[in-house]
């Protein structure tokens, strides 16, 4: 006969997961009171399984059919298994906080697309993944930091969370050009590529190396002119989405509010240093080191998000 794990571990085990994998969130994340530190970080958990199943190495039709046990799973936390305390802890939250639980099927749903190697044709495309696949997390963090003030539409809150959400995906993306595309996966927009008249190859840093100097390696490749005019173009949508989406702080309650400002304000950061060295996403993946990620985090506390 099963027994059910104690609540306080399966949320013990949560936080372990997200202090131990959420190199960026788990900054913001310890920002908030513990209830809803404990709220956030069963949501990442639950997130990073979704994620760890689609980037694993099991057989394509394995890793849909996981992902769909997860749906069914996250969408009936009524009849969870009672020794996985990820769901144990989820369970807690759906009864304690406004969260929406079914946005994960959204969550979900863009990792088949992953799987499959879905390709976007247009900005209407990606956006739609980009919804589903951080605007979902947007939404549901949203669900543990509350609204504190009643006058504020809880509607408008979740567009601009889920706007916030698309910001940060967009970074995403474009940090991880190179690595995506030797995983089989494009997601800027084909009507992009045309645009700027860039082949898709350049993504994986193609461009042959320049020749070495006498008794030297060879030079790193400079991406083509037109690579570095469709980063800059990318990371100019990604910023209108910020400035949009960073409205959210306003409509939250102090801790949320710095919780929110140093998740975004590392992600948007690092989209800065993609503006000032776009050839750089084809060299290796950018990242900011801990105390810059620390100082951001200390930033928002205080209310002063630059």
């Amino acid at each position: 006969m099963s027994t059910q794990v104690e609540l306080a571990d399966a949320y013990r085990e949560c936080e372990r997961i997200t202090w131990s994998q959420a190199r960026n969130f788990a900054y913001g994340i310890r920002l908030l009171p513990p209830a809803k530190r404990r709220g956030l970080a069963a949501i990442y958990a639950f997130a990073r399984r979704i994620d760890d199943i689609g980037d694993g190495t099991l057989p394509a039709e394995q890793k849909i059919a996981d992902l769909e046990d997860a749906r069914r799973a996250v969408l009936d936390l009524a009849h969870q298994d009672p020794q996985d305390p990820v769901l144990r802890a989820l369970a807690d939250v759906e009864r304690t906080f406004g969260v929406p639980i079914a946005a994960f099927g959204e969550l979900i749903d863009g990792c088949v697309a992953d799987v499959r190697g879905t390709t976007y044709t247009t900005w209407e495309d990606l956006h739609h993944y980009c919804r589903c696949v951080a605007g979902s997390i947007g939404r549901l963090s949203l669900g543990i930091f509350g609204m504190p003030d009643s006058r504020h539409d809880p509607v408008q809150a979740a567009r601009l969370a889920d706007e916030l959400g698309v910001a940060l995906q967009l970074t995403n993306i474009l940090r991880d050009i190179r690595e995506d595309y030797a995983n089989g996966r494009v997601y800027l927009p084909a009507e992009d590529l045309a645009k700027f008249e860039c082949d898709s190859a350049v993504l994986g840093g193609a461009t042959p190396p320049d020749p070495p100097a006498p008794g030297g390696e060879p030079s790193p490749p400079d991406p083509p002119g037109e690579f570095v005019k469709l980063i800059e173009f990318e990371v100019e949508r990604a910023r209108d989405w910020y400035a949009t989406g960073l409205r959210l702080l306003p409509l939250l309650d102090r801790r949320s509010a710095a919780c929110t400002g140093a998740m975004a304000g590392i992600y948007r950061r690092l989209l800065e240093r993609i503006a000032a060295d776009p050839a750089a996403v084809l060299r290796g993946r950018m990242s900011l080191s801990g105390r810059e990620k620390a100082a951001v985090a200390l930033q928002a506390l205080a209310g002063r998000l630059t």
